[in-house]
């Protein structure tokens, strides 16, 4: 087994720039190597329009791309593939379509051959054991809410901190992620827009300025800055 290369992302756009340009040396260093990206749109009900969009931008990268919606076969798309990014959008249409497609074993095993596999939002949220700590609403009903499981760990996307001088009373999202842990016992790694997790083998490190929270059953939040090493956090955390 050759050591598995990630790069999941909170969002593919900051406030103030435009589609992936945060993410581009990120990306670059991740596809060094790889001719070809396999792009999978399936988060968004417009796939085509998607694709052209992540195409361009991965061109302006020097990198060519294949979507996987246009293949003849997805299975023999993945198979092939030297890396894959996979979009953002809704995390349960993109995984619902992962099932009827049969493709979640193709990708995890593809992955833990050394496939570079990357994501941002939907595509992160994707690699953790399930999507159980997805903000998306559920508008397709998947088959099952486990995932890719490529890290030990849940991802929350598009964190954002509480405001304590907000007058909305709704549920915070930390209030949320306690509700998670209410009924779940798996640690949640929070991401700021424009924080992301690398991972490289069994090092799995924190990245971008605006950091991002750990959340544990039972424990306190805990603040996380970039160069934070997840894998020495969670390899004393039992989970439970």
């Amino acid at each position: 087994m050759t050591a598995p290369r990630l790069l999941l992302a909170s969002s593919s756009r900051v406030h103030g720039s435009g589609y992936l340009d945060h993410l581009e040396t990120a990306l670059g260093e991740l596809l060094a190597g790889a001719s070809r990206l396999l792009f999978v749109p399936y988060a968004l009900a417009d796939q085509a329009g998607y694709a052209a969009r992540a195409r361009e931008r991965f061109a302006a990268m020097g990198v060519e791309m294949d979507s996987i919606h246009e293949a003849d076969s997805a299975a023999a798309a993945v198979e092939r593939a030297e890396a894959v990014f996979v979009g953002g959008g809704n995390t349960f249409r993109l995984l619902d379509r992962l099932y009827r497609e049969r493709l979640l074993a193709p990708l995890r095993e593809r992955v833990a051959g050394g496939m570079p596999y990357s994501g941002a939002s939907a595509g992160s949220n994707l690699a953790g054991p399930s999507i159980r700590t997805t903000n998306d609403m559920p508008i397709v009903y998947p088959p099952s809410f486990d995932a890719l499981a490529l890290v030990p760990f849940q991802i929350n996307p598009h964190y954002i901190d509480p405001d304590p001088d907000s007058t909305h009373m709704g549920e915070t999202r930390d209030t949320r992620l306690n509700e998670y842990h209410e009924e779940n016992p798996l640690p949640v790694v929070a991401l700021r827009e424009g924080a992301m997790v690398r991972v490289e083998g069994r090092r799995m490190t924190l990245e971008g300025g605006p950091g991002g929270k750990l959340f544990r059953r039972g424990q306190p939040s805990v603040e996380l800055a970039a160069g934070t090493r997840l894998d020495r956090i969670l390899d004393t955390d039992s989970g439970s």
